[in-house]
């Protein structure tokens, strides 16, 4: 079906074959380091303009892709699919900018994305590409690429947020969303969106990003994206040693508050070199330090004391920008999780005790196991066929292999486990499938079938009808400690909240407290 072709491009020789005048085509420019990909009706003129272009000067080969059944609409696509899997491959460092890539849809679609692979095989067999699609797929550089094609809500988002920046740069903008809407993709876009805009080019912009192990994987993307530095990638301690025009902020609501902390004597150093209050907090530092915060929020993930609630932020962001200088958008489309948004908002329900009547979700796995064995053993399974499945828990059982890695963790049904064995990039290291992750190893990443265990850190009353916590079954101390039992509920909640959002393809429930498997079988399908 595809046919590629090589030329010279340093030399301008390109061959003499009739597509090359007027055919829509895609083509490679490469130098065995660097690439830019790009598609044209017409690819010998726009080898020309390339020629013209001092910027493709670094360039001496050319790839032309042809196939008869080609047309701009395809072409268009698979451009946008190329970019996103060659910045993700690592083979060569992307110079394309990402302005013009947005999900399209065209007559026959789903043929030419099943055909797509046939490509991109081609591809791998002329050495022009590394890895297969379903590693690039199931890698964390591939998910937060700012190659990404967003969707329609996405992209207004984006188009608005840079429209106003150019209309003033002193102010603050909020965008809220919940799991899987794409919070990270749309600040990750963004960022290299604005570095290859002329208008921003003289700004300082960085994105904090608060968790460290999200921070390492998007170091490491960025040196294989042009215009982009891994120092661009920044954690909320770095902010206080420089000054910026724009932040944007991942997941602000994993910033911190001054308690419930490890790291307390850092924390005090970072406030004391900006002059502020010893009670100021990460989003204090940050509200200081830029013109413009921009802060990716989702309040029903904060999930111990040390977060920043959703007041935290609406009172320090008026404080210093006042009403009319706040701007506030939201990513309401489910992105991550096949679902869709009605499992989100079903999610949410069963866990307030709100759910009225059991759904179910096409596409979308969703079951509750009653024995352990055959939960652990389904996850197994389903890692042998999608990879990336995990099993996942609440903080519900102390970390005792710490300190002594001869010991489980946690016993359930006659099976031991052992807690995660680093929080820092858990997900993909080799001893994962045989671990339980606990929510910091696994807030922020997407798997593609989550396995939870609901332990005995949240139960179900019958006497009352509702789901409540037990804190002497939750072993996670800067989580609960100086908590009102009011707060470790939201907490503990909003922990599974998370967990249970993770699954792209499916969910699979196994709860500790025969109560809650009760009230739970009224609403999930059991197996």
């Amino acid at each position: 079906m595809y046919r590629i072709t090589d030329g010279d491009f340093h030399k301008e020789q390109y061959g003499s074959e009739k597509y090359l005048q007027n055919w829509p085509m895609l083509y490679i420019l490469e130098n065995g380091k660097t690439a830019y990909v790009g598609q044209s009706n017409h690819v010998l003129t726009r080898m020309k303009q390339h020629k013209g272009n001092p910027e493709k000067d670094l360039f001496d080969a050319v790839h032309f892709i042809y196939s008869k059944e080609f047309n701009q609409s395809v072409t268009l696509d698979y451009e946008a699919k190329l970019i996103q899997l060659f910045a993700a491959d690592e083979k060569y460092v992307i110079t394309n900018r990402n302005e013009g890539i947005a999900d399209k849809e065209y007559f026959n679609k789903e043929y030419y994305d099943e055909h797509f692979t046939e490509l991109w095989d081609r591809l791998r067999k002329s050495k022009l590409a590394k890895k297969t699609i379903d590693e690039i797929i199931n890698s964390d550089l591939f998910k937060y690429s700012p190659f990404k094609e967003l969707n329609d809500n996405q992209r207004e988002a984006v188009d608005q947020i840079t429209d106003l920046l150019r209309q003033n740069e002193n102010q603050s903008i909020i965008v809220n969303g919940m799991p899987g809407s794409g919070k990270t993709i749309v600040a990750v876009f963004l960022l290299k969106f604005l570095k290859d805009d002329e208008y921003f080019k003289t700004k300082k912009i960085g994105i904090v990003i608060p968790q460290t192990s999200l921070r390492k994987t998007l170091k490491q993307l960025f040196k294989g994206i042009y215009g982009l530095k891994s120092s661009d990638v920044i954690g909320p301690s770095e902010v206080t040693k420089q000054k910026y025009d724009i932040l944007l902020v991942d997941e602000a609501h994993r910033l911190h508050q001054r308690k419930n902390i490890s790291y307390m004597g850092a924390f005090d150093q970072g406030t004391k070199r900006l002059g502020l209050p010893k009670n100021s907090d990460e989003l204090d530092w940050i509200l200081a330090q830029c013109k413009c915060p921009i802060l990716f929020y989702d309040k029903d993930q904060v999930i111990g004391p040390s977060g920043i609630t959703v007041n935290m932020v609406k009172d320090k962001v008026n404080t210093k920008f006042g009403n009319r200088m706040i701007a506030y958008y939201t990513l309401d489309t489910q992105m991550r999780v096949r679902g869709g948004n009605d499992y989100i908002d079903y999610v949410k329900k069963l866990l307030d005790g709100e759910a009225e009547a059991k759904k179910v979700f096409s596409g979308y796995e969703f079951k509750l196991v009653e024995r352990f064995k055959d939960f652990n053993e389904l996850m197994y399974q389903k890692e042998e066929a999608d990879q990336l499945s995990r099993m996942v828990a609440g903080y519900a059982w102390d970390w005792i292999s710490k300190n002594d890695k001869s010991l489980k963790d946690i016993e359930i049904e006659g099976i031991s486990k052992m807690w995660n064995n680093r929080t820092e990039g858990w997900v993909h290291c080799p001893t994962a499938i045989d671990e339980v992750g606990c929510i910091h190893s696994i807030q922020g990443y997407d798997l593609n079938y989550a396995f939870v265990i609901l332990g005995d850190d949240i139960y179900y009353d019958p006497e009352k009808q509702v789901i409540a916590v037990n804190g002497n079954h939750y072993f996670d101390k800067n989580g609960k400690k100086t908590a009102t039992e009011e707060e470790l509920l939201d907490y503990i909640k909003n922990v599974y909240y998370v967990l249970m959002t993770r699954g792209i393809k499916g969910t699979y429930l196994y709860t500790c407290d025969d109560a809650l498997r009760k009230y739970l079988k009224k609403f999930i399908d059991v197996m």
